[in-house]
């Protein structure tokens, strides 16, 4: 017998840091076709953006996601961005890093939650972190309205750096165990789909397709071919501007920055074999072994799969 659906998630806490204001969900007017790209954060957001966005817009090379898909719960979005986004005639595409629970959901949109291995989030965390230029400080803490300790600079240490955020719950961000387990316990929702960074890699054009059918779109065949063209990491590390947030103005560096390297298992060479078994004792621990599974490797239960 098929597992029930979860009940409709409620939202039941406010979220604020230096990056984030979660009460600009609150009074979101939703539309029956929006797409929201949900991660914990340098999981595969701005990639699947571009997936969305090329989907809808069939394979246009000139669409540029980040201006047209803006992180909504980021507290620093000026009044004209989301302006604009609230009166985009297309079908839209938003981005969010809250957990499901500090999330206002609505069963008009659809709702795409990406995970990775929380070692490699982390090592792209760091190039993230660490190359901010002076301009991302001086709006990530200088905008009015700051709840919370503001963002330091990035330890240097990269292992030090990950045993920081694993040992004090997410620091200097936010929760990463609660960010998967809220969204791992409404994965069966009729308007939720799970994907993994490891299968994107993988696997791009069929993992492509499967959020294709998922959103309702249809690509003629012909298209299909720049359609996944337009997702490759190496076309989307050529025109870096067109995906990268802000332009990649606040990297030093620029939008190149942005777009590293997509790749899994750095970590490999800077954690000990400790931290990683720490890791991934934690991610029993808080997850359950059906969830850490599916966070290291991708794979879903055999009852979640089909």
């Amino acid at each position: 017998m098929a597992q029930a659906a979860p009940a409709w998630p409620r939202k039941t806490r406010e979220l604020h840091n230096h990056h984030m204001d979660s009460t600009h969900w609150n009074d979101f007017p939703f539309r029956d076709d929006d797409v929201i790209v949900g991660t914990y954060g340098k999981s595969g957001t701005t990639w699947t953006q571009q997936i969305v966005g090329q989907l809808i817009f069939g394979g246009d090379p000139d669409v540029a996601v980040a201006e047209i898909s803006p992180w909504w719960d980021m507290r620093i979005i000026p009044p004209e961005v989301r302006e604009m986004v609230l009166a985009q005639p297309h079908r839209r595409v938003l981005k969010t890093h809250l957990p499901a629970d500090a999330l206002v959901m609505s069963p008009k949109a659809k709702y795409l939650y990406i995970g990775r291995d929380g070692r490699d989030v982390m090592m792209s965390m760091h190039n993230h972190h660490a190359n901010f230029a002076p301009i991302a400080f001086e709006l990530i803490n200088g905008t009015p309205g700051l709840v919370g300790d503001p963002l330091p600079p990035a330890d240097p240490d990269k292992r030090r750096y990950f045993r920081t955020w694993l040992d004090n719950d997410g620091a200097p961000f936010w929760s990463f165990w609660e960010n998967i387990a809220s969204w791992w316990a409404i994965r069966d929702l009729p308007n939720v789909m799970l994907v993994h960074f490891e299968d994107l890699k993988r696997d791009l054009e069929g993992e492509m397709r499967r959020i294709a059918s998922f959103l309702d779109v249809e690509i003629p065949r012909e298209r299909w071919p720049d359609v996944v063209e337009h997702c490759t990491f190496d076309w989307m590390k050529a025109n870096a501007p067109k995906v990268a947030p802000l332009g990649g103005a606040v990297w030093e560096g620029g939008a190149q920055t942005f777009v590293n390297k997509g790749t899994n298992g750095r970590w490999k060479e800077v954690l000990t074999v400790k931290d990683s078994a720490d890791y991934e004792r934690m991610a029993l621990e808080k997850l359950g072994p059906d969830c850490a599974r599916w966070l290291a490797t991708g794979e879903l239960p055999m009852a979640k799969a089909a």
